[in-house]
């Protein structure tokens, strides 16, 4: 048995259950979602776009024969948020967990970014997390239900990291929502973590963030001691675990799996150095295509 690609907890273990995972149509997202199902839990996913949203649902109830709903949202604006938890509510009764997963990145000398540059990704990552952060907890202290947050942050939240300064910033931010209100909300039985993970290629994403060969030459698996990249899976499996039950007395933890990336070298992005100017010309090109 590969354990790196199987299932970590027993049949039902979130049985009952009805998770939000924002940024959920894909990627590391669908991986996490895809395995709650197999677990028995119901899932609502969001992101902008129904269209791919309403594809993996299908893919998803396919695989696993679980139920899930899907709902367009863009986490920056509340009232779109608020009608999520709505609409999660109405189909499933309750809603006992949230995943703040949606983000937005990409790589640039900071000297090349314009101020909305920046902010277009502090309002995504930052002010989306509290935004879903905020209604959820809401509902479950009115309610009386003891709900649980997940982050998904970056080890270069506490390390920070050269060009990807708006990130680092913003997610930064979500390290430190995720330990004040695990101090905060602990007292209504509301759970807050983060799982900082480090390489987990995504075709979509890593292609974005690294446009043309600059996936070939900024060769990730070298900044690995684990000389590897994380398996979809083992992400899911300890998101699972810090969604569940099982994990009922972690509160305001940061649990980091990158197979000791960060502690060869801090700055996930530091590397990037040695782009010469006219590389960082055609690598702006890519992205604004994108």
């Amino acid at each position: 048995m590969n354990e790196t690609t199987t299932g970590m907890l027993r049949d039902n273990a979130l049985k009952g259950k009805t998770i939000i995972i924002t940024g959920g149509g894909t990627g590391l997202g669908k991986s996490m979602g895809t395995y709650f199902l197999k677990l028995g839990a119901n899932l609502v996913i969001t992101s902008r776009k129904l269209d791919v949203l309403k594809q993996t649902a299908t893919e998803m109830e396919a695989e696993t024969g679980g139920k899930v709903l899907a709902v367009a949202c863009d986490v920056r604006k509340y009232d779109e948020v608020e009608n999520v938890l709505k609409q999660a509510i109405e189909t499933f009764g309750r809603v006992d967990a949230l995943v703040n997963n949606a983000a937005g990145n990409f790589i640039s000398p900071t000297e090349r970014l314009s101020a909305n540059a920046f902010s277009s990704i502090i309002d995504i990552v930052l002010k989306g997390s509290v935004n879903c952060s905020l209604a959820l907890g809401k509902y479950w202290i009115a309610e009386k239900i003891p709900g649980t947050i997940l982050n998904i942050i970056t080890t270069y939240a506490f390390t920070g990291s050269a060009y990807v300064v708006p990130s680092a910033c913003a997610k930064g931010g979500v390290l430190a929502l995720t330990r004040s209100l695990a101090a905060e909300w602990g007292r209504h039985g509301i759970r807050t973590n983060a799982i900082a993970p480090g390489p987990f290629p995504t075709k979509g994403a890593w292609d974005r963030l690294l446009p043309g060969d600059m996936i070939e030459k900024f060769d990730f698996k070298n900044r690995v001691p684990l000389k590897r990249m994380g398996e979809h899976q083992e992400l899911a499996n300890l998101a699972a675990f810090l969604v569940s039950g099982f994990s009922g007395y972690i509160n305001g933890e940061v649990i980091t799996i990158d197979g000791g990336e960060w502690l060869q070298g801090a700055g996930q992005f530091n590397a990037l150095e040695m782009v010469p100017a006219a590389m960082w010309d055609s690598i702006e090109q890519a992205t604004r295509k994108a």
